[in-house]
Order: C-alpha cells, then structure tokens, then sequence
C-alpha cells in the first residue's frame, strides 16, 4: 500500500527534524511531503537537506502565505496524480504523534476517511492553555449545533483512503484556511463516505509560535455561519 504524509510548514525550523525523526521511528513505509509558505527562518534549508538525504521526502514551496487549507489542497492534488493509495495530514508543531499512524491505518483500510478526536475521551488535552481549551471546545460545540455534526472536525491529523474518495468532492470544500477542515470532513459525511473517528492525545506546542491568530478563529465561525445560510 503506497502511503504518503503530508506536514504544511511555516517558519517551523525547530521541529522538522524531530517530526521527521518520530515518523522515521515508525518504521512504517510511507513518503513524506512538506508544504511550505515561504518561511522566513531555516525551514526550507532543512527541508532540502532531509530530501537530499532521504529519498522518501519530496516538497512543495509556495511563494505566499495563501492558507493552511490551501496548501492541503496543493499537496491532497499532487498525492493523487503519484497515486498513492493512504494519505496521512499532520501538522509540524509536534502536537501530531506519529505513533497513532498504525492504528489510522489500520482503520482506513475497512473506512474511506479516519479523523483523530479530542473529545472521545477526557485529558486528551490536559496540558494545553485554559483559553486553547475553551476555543477548540466552543469550536467544536458551534460546528455540532450549526451543522449537526458531532465529528472533531476542526483537527488536521487526519487519513484519507484516496481510492475511494474522489478529489472532486475534497476539492468542493472551498474554504482555503483554518475552516477547510470542518469543511471537507461535512463534505464526506454528507457524501456518504465511511468515517472512523479515534482518540489521540495531543500535545501542546512546545517549540516555535502557533501560526492561529485571532483573525482566523473570527474568519472561520463567520463561514461556518455562510455555510448554515447557505445550506438551508
């Protein structure tokens, strides 16, 4: 089963390699794809120099800042023209532990689409700051009341079956930010896609800035309003 990873990148020079070095520790045969915007620090230097490296890390480099669902979008279009059968999206900061990659896929193999959860359990975020934890709840409480979906949505570490999912219907999500992910993980639901949700410890940050800013928490309830317009 050919099996890709893909980790958006954004002045994150400080956890590439140990990201890197976890999912190494899988021994799990998977490619790795980095999508970067343009980082300001070493971020492409060290990607450049893993690809040299290794033969199973390739890369993309945007030229702008265009979102986080953009470059999702961008990397999700180049897995499905190298035909790979398992897509895996993660994010760089260190909160993704690759050591759930077997249990994902494991349950992709008999789901088209598997998502992590923070809510199946409790403490899944115990050590994150108090106002993280009232955000991402209240994030989550929105997008079950406005759409009617109890699914974490809003998380990133998520496996894709891309044999079964079309592109088309990944593609008609057309949020290029933060709100991507609650928008494609409805799409899939209403799509009639088989979904498997498990539980996943997560880590907050511990090196490096969060690239989340007020303006995209705003941004993103303001769509998900659009989107419950629009959809009744």
């Amino acid at each position: 089963m050919k099996i890709c990873v893909i980790i958006p990148t954004l002045n994150e020079e400080k956890n590439i390699e140990k990201i890197f070095i976890k999912i190494k520790k899988t021994k799990i045969k998977l490619d790795i794809l980095f999508v970067d915007d343009n980082s300001k620090d070493k971020s492409q230097e060290i990607i450049i120099k893993l690809s040299k490296e290794f033969k199973n890390v390739d890369y993309i480099f945007r030229k702008n800042k265009i979102g986080i669902g953009s470059a999702h979008k961008d990397a999700i279009k180049n897995t499905y023209r190298q035909k790979y059968d398992l897509l895996i999206t993660m994010d760089a900061d260190g909160t993704h532990d690759p050591k759930y990659f077997k249990k994902m896929i494991s349950c992709a193999k008999i789901n088209d689409y598997v998502i992590t959860s923070r809510f199946i359990k409790s403490d899944l975020i115990e050590d994150w700051p108090l106002l993280r934890k009232i955000l991402t709840y209240s994030r989550h409480i929105l997008v079950k009341i406005f759409l009617g979906m109890s699914l974490d949505a809003s998380g990133a570490y998520r496996c894709f079956y891309l044999k079964k999912i079309n592109l088309k219907d990944i593609l008609s999500a057309k949020n290029n930010d933060y709100a991507f992910f609650w928008e494609v993980t409805y799409i899939i639901l209403k799509k009639g896609y088989s979904i498997k949700e498990i539980p996943v410890k997560l880590i907050y940050r511990k090196l490096g800035k969060s690239k989340m800013k007020f303006s995209h928490i705003f941004d993103s309830l303001l769509y998900l309003f659009k989107k419950k317009y629009n959809s009744s």
